[in-house]
């Protein structure tokens, strides 16, 4: 019994240590991302902020002035979740075409995970 509960224990602390350091990659990840985009504030920057974008509609943050893709995308029932950040961070061209935003995607999946794994930190 105790032998599970240790090895069940060092499973646990281990995820979350892992858990952790993705977070804290996809930090450094999303440095190039803070020029236009906020995390941890309910005011926007040249982007939306993204405090919060999980289970957040798309185009929907008060206060920011969307694209017309964005909007629509949104009220077409695009909400914010790992599966659809997921493709919007590998292209966001594709996955919402016509959207204003800038940005190419990134490459590679586990940055992408990371960069997800930060964005959850930030409710």
């Amino acid at each position: 019994m105790f032998r599970t509960c240790v090895l069940t224990g060092g499973l646990l602390l281990s995820a979350a240590w892992a858990q952790a350091q993705d977070a804290a990659h996809g930090r450094q990840v999303f440095d190039a991302c803070s020029s236009c985009h906020i995390v941890n504030a309910d005011r926007h920057g040249f982007g939306p902020s993204l405090k919060g974008v999980f289970g957040r509609q798309a185009g929907s943050a008060e206060g920011y002035a969307y694209s017309e893709a964005m909007r629509k995308a949104g009220e077409a029932g695009l909400v914010w979740d790992e599966a659809t950040l997921s493709a919007f961070l590998a292209s966001p061209a594709k996955a919402v075409p016509g959207t204003k935003m800038r940005f190419w995607g990134l490459w590679g999946e586990s940055e992408i995970k990371d960069v997800i794994a930060f964005l959850q930190a930030h409710p």
